[in-house]
Formats: C-alpha cells, sequence, structure tokens
C-alpha cells in the first residue's frame, strides 16, 4: 500500500501534492508499468484523507497520461520513459541601466529619418486620451469595424479633403497597422497572380514586403520624370506602387504629363491599378502641396495610401489607405472578416486629435521646424569650406535631399571613412537594383533624425573626409 506523509504539503492542495508523490514515484520507476494503483476508497483510509482528495490525485494523473482507468479493474501505471529531472532555469538578474553612460553608435545618422522627442505633443495626447476614456468609454471596448472606427475615417477624409484637395467617403478608408500591413491586405486582395512593380530605385522595404507576401513584383526603371510608361508595358505590370509627390529616394517630383500617361496606362485595362503612396506630403517646405494623382483620376483606378508616422511618430503605427469606390463593395466582401489592428483608444484619441484642429497646428509646428533645420544644414553645406567639394540636387521638399561629392575614391571606402568619424550615409546606388554608374557619389542625407547640437560638427567631419 502506498504511504506518503502530507507533513511537507504547506498551503499546496492535498490532492495536488498526492498527485506528485505519485507522479515521483512513476518517474523513478518505483512504480511500474502495468502496476495496479490501490483503489480510491483503500487509498484514502490508508493516508486518512477523502476519498475526494484521492480522486482528484488519480485525475490529474489520468489526464497527464502517468496512469490510466479500466472500467470496473481501476488505475494502472502506464509506461513512462524515466527522465532526468533538469531543474528549471533561474530567471535572470535584473541590471539598473545607467542611461546616462549609453554610448551612441552614430554622431549623426543620414540614413534614415525620426521624429525628435520634443516634436511630439505628449501632454495634449495624453490630455485627449483621458477624454476619450471619459467620454467614450463604451465605444473604447467595443469591437472595431474591420476598415476602422468611423468616427476617425470621418476625421481622416475632412483632412483629405481641406489639406490634399480629395473628397471622399469614410466608407472608402482603411486603417490599418503601418503601411506594410495595408501593403499586404492588397496582395490577398488582389491575389498572387497579380503582377506588383515598384520603382528602380526605391525604398527597398516595399519590395521585399510584396515578395514576402507571395506577389509577384517586378522593379521598373526611371528617368527625370518618375516610372517609364514603356517599362510598365514592357515588365507586363498590373499593379504600380509610385510615389509620386516626392520620390524616396531621389526627390523627383512627377510633373503632370507623366501622371496623365500613367493614368491612361492603368485605365487601357481593367486589370491595372496605382498605389500613390504620399508618405510625406506634409512636409513640402516650399510652395503648395503638390497635387494628388487620385484627385485628377477619372477612371477609379488610384489607390490613394498615407500614413502618420512621419507626422507624429512611427512607433503609433497607424496608416491608412483610400480605395476607389468601385472596390470597396469588394474588398469588404473578400477581406472584411480582418478585424482593425490599430487600438480603439489610439484611433479616438487620433480622431479627436484632428477633428479639433491640433493636427493641423501640430504638422504647422513640424514644418516650422525641419523648414530651419533645413535651411540650416543648407547654409553649412554651401559655406565656403564646402566650396568644389559638393554639389546639392533637393526639391525643396520632404525630410532628405541628394549631395554629389567630389570624390577620388569608391563609395564604400568614402562609408568607411565616414563611419570612423561618427557619421552614417547611405550611396544612392543602394536603393537600385544592379550597378548604375550614373549614381557614382550620389548619397542621400536624410536630415530629420540629426539632433541641431550635432549638426555643425556633422558636416564638417563629412567635408574633412571629403578632402
Amino acid at each position: 500500500m502506498l504511504t506518503y506523509s502530507f507533513e511537507q504539503a504547506g498551503d499546496k492542495p492535498l490532492y495536488e501534492y498526492l498527485y506528485a508523490c505519485i507522479r515521483d514515484d512513476i518517474l523513478s520507476g518505483r512504480l511500474r508499468a502495468g502496476e495496479k494503483l490501490p483503489s480510491k476508497r483503500a487509498l484514502a483510509r490508508n493516508l486518512g484523507v477523502s476519498t475526494i482528495t484521492v480522486e482528484g490525485a488519480y485525475g490529474q494523473l489520468t489526464a497527464e497520461g502517468y496512469c490510466q482507468s479500466a472500467p470496473r479493474r481501476g488505475f494502472f501505471v502506464t509506461n513512462v520513459a524515466p527522465q532526468e529531472q533538469v531543474p528549471p532555469p533561474l530567471p535572470p538578474a535584473r541590471q539598473a541601466v545607467d542611461r546616462s553612460t549609453v554610448r551612441k553608435e552614430w554622431l549623426a545618422d543620414f540614413s534614415a529619418n525620426s521624429v525628435p522627442t520634443k516634436l511630439f505633443p505628449f501632454d495634449l495626447w495624453t490630455r485627449l486620451l483621458r477624454k476619450v476614456v471619459n467620454e467614450d468609454a463604451d465605444a473604447l471596448l467595443e469591437r472595431s469595424a474591420s476598415f476602422g472606427v468611423p468616427l476617425l475615417r470621418q476625421a481622416i477624409a475632412e483632412h483629405l479633403h481641406s489639406f490634399r484637395g480629395l473628397t471622399v467617403q469614410p466608407e472608402q478608408i482603411v486603417i490599418g497597422a503601418g503601411t506594410e500591413y495595408l501593403y499586404n491586405l492588397l496582395v490577398q486582395f488582389f491575389g498572387r497572380d497579380r503582377r506588383f512593380c515598384v520603382e528602380n530605385p526605391g525604398y527597398d522595404r516595399i519590395r521585399q514586403i510584396y515578395t514576402a507576401s507571395g506577389a509577384d513584383c517586378v522593379l521598373a526603371d526611371m528617368d527625370a520624370q518618375g516610372v517609364r510608361p514603356a517599362e510598365l508595358n514592357r515588365q507586363k505590370a498590373q499593379i504600380l506602387h509610385i510615389s509620386p509627390s516626392h520620390h524616396f529616394p531621389t526627390g523627383i517630383i512627377m510633373p503632370v504629363s507623366r501622371r496623365y500617361e500613367l493614368l491612361g496606362w492603368a485605365a487601357a485595362a481593367p486589370d491595372r491599378y496605382i498605389i500613390e503612396d504620399d508618405y510625406d506630403s506634409e512636409f513640402r517646405l516650399t510652395g503648395r502641396p503638390i497635387p494628388t494623382m487620385m484627385g485628377i483620376d477619372v477612371s477609379d483606378r488610384v489607390i490613394y495610401m498615407n500614413t502618420f508616422s512621419k507626422s507624429l511618430t512611427p512607433t503609433i503605427r497607424i496608416s491608412y489607405m483610400v480605395l476607389p469606390k468601385e472596390l470597396v463593395a469588394p474588398f469588404r466582401e473578400k477581406l472584411g472578416f480582418y478585424s482593425c489592428t490599430v487600438s480603439n483608444f489610439e484611433q479616438y484619441t487620433l480622431a479627436r486629435f484632428i477633428q479639433d484642429g491640433y493636427f493641423e497646428k501640430h504638422i504647422n509646428r513640424m514644418r516650422n521646424f525641419y523648414r530651419r533645420k533645413r535651411e540650416r544644414l543648407l547654409a553649412l553645406l554651401k559655406a565656403p569650406a564646402a566650396a568644389g567639394r559638393l554639389t546639392i540636387i533637393e526639391h525643396g521638399s520632404g525630410l532628405h535631399f541628394l549631395l554629389r561629392l567630389a570624390l577620388s575614391e569608391s563609395d564604400a571606402a568614402f562609408g568607411a571613412k565616414l563611419a570612423a568619424q561618427g557619421i552614417r550615409l547611405r550611396p544612392l546606388a543602394d536603393y537600385y537594383e544592379g550597378s548604375p554608374e550614373h549614381c557614382q557619389h550620389l548619397f542621400v542625407l536624410n536630415y530629420s533624425g540629426v539632433t541641431d547640437d550635432v549638426l555643425e560638427d556633422a558636416v564638417q567631419r563629412l567635408l574633412r573626409c571629403v578632402e
């Protein structure tokens, strides 16, 4: 008869302690496979516990496969190969991090954009969030519509009308957690048998996302006006992804004549569409924003896409696209089962931020900030010390421009010299598929993430490397 002492049970339930004792005997081999366990009543009498305690222990052992029940015969030990008991690893000790001693990898990283912490309206955002929680508590806990909450889609529609001259209905707008998610939705909607086409050069992540989604993705070469229509026919493209208002990385602004050519290409076949990526339209720093292609499209073939990553912060992960009216019903029918990937808390807060006029004020503040930074950076690059060393190629738009440097060495060797000085700068050739000769010594300079206090030092180091 099995005999166990319950003095070590402590606060653990008796059935759980008994289960552990029998399990350990099975694993150690003390109870062998096929051996019959005492009946529940007999073991309860022997141990001085209730039958319910034994029943609970046997039930747990049976559920985990240590024993099995045979009708009218009782419980029998199953064939469990004993294993060496490995103690669980100890949790890692928490170490305090002194943030003041963390060394930044780069003095100035001109290869990527970021939003300075001081530009995000933390106090206002917190106040609006608190207001939303107090006034819209019921709506916050409701399941969001697949396209996003109506209040935010209405706010975005109004913003697009006032800022971009687009007249769209809230029903056409789809909210998603980042443009990458929306790209994936478009691949699922159109199908992986459709041929997607992206610009060469272009933002390399776009092609990577389409390819990873299983789409047939090809590249179209560009000229000084943007993607060449002949390239689209040569590549047999069906879905074209472009950024006509400010191309990345070249900075090209597509003229209206080329836009109409591409709209004509899309209208020429029923399976052709254009994805207009308007990723930084808020930051045209000279003149009025460039009109959208969707605004001049009469064939309903343009899908407009934008994000709040640059205007607010990349970590907020809220982007949206505007579908042509004819695609709204098919899109909802095919993909409407998806839940919106953005939290209701953020959607309602952003809706208030836009509708109460704070977003427009925020954009104006950011535009003034970046305009001052751009002017200061250009002044440093045009100083007498830089004469003959570089040529600036910029179009007064966006948060990057091109530098052509007077180098006697390869771009890779120059990049290594810059890195030794704590400067990161990416050559334009990196954004091309292939090795274009005309890109030699051309570099893409993103300036939004470089702080004002290091800007002058960074430019001086860059110029010293050009010598």
